[in-house]
């Protein structure tokens, strides 16, 4: 499949948020293997490319603006009646003739905000002459404002803003927008579609978090934990396993783990540890692959960045320390300052003292305390216990409207959700489509 993406685009400025709702489109695009073009105005630099906009695989094609050797000016025809200017039929032929050998092998063709604006008004007729050539190519035009109200009797050219183009889905960010989309461009509304904008939080990330994201899901899972800590028997990191396999086994909620290790202190090889911490996640209801130790990539061997972490901790909505002894708890405040429901051991004073003050969920693990230690016995079970405890931890974070929020942004809005669910299934459909 062969795609472009019909933008007029006269540079690539970011602070355009059009610029980054295609960036994230090429990006989709790329990632399923897809060729990818973008079409973009004759006069628009290409010399300041950043971004995915580097990678070499988009064909960068430019679309005539010129007329007689005469830069055209493009004007805002937003009204419904009245004149064009005297070139505008003659801008919009060389337009047209330009684009039929750009778009003649494309079997699908974005058109961003083409039929909506009034800026547009010579591409608008110019891509229907293209249509008119090229009768086997499919189209979605992607509207980006408010849709505008219908006129009661729109003249030609105007009236194209309102008129729909066959083969074509109308496409607009958000559900509550289609039914007045569908009244501009005058088609039942099973001809639009949604397509939301997506959030690339990755796209943002130091290269520490992005390898990570290359061995585990950082944005897709319903629960993620981050913990960082030394690699030793202490700080308890079968315990985080065993509780995130609970909360796995007994709520259908999906669920990674992440343990930012470092320097080992152990009576044992840190393998011989980490299948122990494994072993008791698998036991209580996680997967493998629902659990990953830094120390496990190359790359990061001798350390997680303190930055990376408070990276991932902006990703992560539950923080778990069951840890032996902290005469602190540093990260407990680096967690709760990145929005994350902290689950902490009651038994450790300063655990308590400082969950305290941060209204945390405590349970009892074994700690070490002032003078003395102490140690649990859970009746009847360990399970029972984690079970328990695992109920009322999901049952507050689905009640927790900021954790909601954090968790749905970076789920159903990446670019991987809405191109899985929204984007590949409507250019699939496309493709299906007859003319209409």
């Amino acid at each position: 499949m062969k795609v472009a993406l019909l933008t007029m685009f006269n540079g690539l400025d970011s602070s355009y948020s059009l610029v980054n709702v295609v960036a994230e489109q090429v990006r989709m695009l790329l990632d399923a293997n897809i060729e990818t073009r973008i079409l973009v105005s004759d006069i628009c630099p290409l010399n300041k490319l950043y971004g995915v906009f580097l990678d070499k695989r988009i064909k960068w094609v430019k679309v005539c603006n010129h007329l007689n050797g005469n830069q055209m000016h493009w004007k805002n025809y937003t009204h419904s009646d009245g004149e064009v200017h005297d070139t505008f039929f003659e801008e919009v032929d060389a337009i047209a003739e330009d684009l039929v050998k750009k778009l003649t092998d494309i079997d699908i063709c974005f058109m961003h905000d083409i039929h909506y604006q009034g800026w547009h008004l010579h591409h608008n007729i110019a891509i229907r002459k293209v249509q008119d050539r090229l009768p086997n190519l499919k189209f979605l035009a992607f509207t980006h404002s408010a849709p505008a109200t219908r006129p009661p009797n729109p003249k030609w050219p105007f009236s194209a803003r309102y008129t729909p183009m066959p083969n074509t889905l109308y496409i607009y960010p958000t559900q509550s927008g289609i039914p007045a989309l569908a009244k501009q461009y005058n088609v039942p509304e099973d001809r639009c579609r949604v397509v939301s904008n997506s959030l690339d939080i990755l796209s943002f990330a130091s290269d520490e978090v992005k390898l990570l994201a290359k061995h585990i899901d950082l944005l897709t899972s319903d629960i993620l934990v981050v913990y960082p800590g030394r690699l030793t028997a202490s700080k308890k990191f079968d315990k985080v396993a065993a509780l995130c396999g609970a909360i796995k086994k007994n709520h259908d909620k999906d669920i990674k783990v992440i343990f930012c290790d470092a320097f080992p202190n152990l009576g044992v090889t840190p393998d011989t540890y980490k299948n122990f911490v494994r072993s008791t996640g698998v036991n209580f209801g996680l997967e493998n692959d629902d659990l990953l130790f830094t120390s496990d990539i190359k790359e990061s061997l001798k350390g997680f960045p303190r930055k990376g972490v408070l990276e991932l901790f902006s990703l992560s909505n539950l923080f778990i320390c069951p840890s032996y002894s902290e005469s602190f708890g540093l990260t407990v405040l680096e967690a709760a300052s990145k929005g994350n429901f902290l689950v902490l051991n009651e038994q450790v004073p300063a655990l308590k003292e400082l969950g305290t003050n941060l209204n945390a969920y405590f349970m009892k693990w074994d700690a070490k305390n002032f003078g003395y230690s102490t140690r649990e016995t859970y009746l009847p079970s360990e399970e029972a216990y984690l079970t328990d405890h695992a109920k009322n931890i999901v049952k507050l974070m689905d009640n927790n409207q900021v954790l909601h929020a954090k968790t749905i942004a970076k789920q159903r809005y990446s670019p991987q959700w809405i191109w899985k669910n929204q984007l590949e299934p409507i250019m699939r459909s496309l493709t299906e489509m007859q003319k209409v």
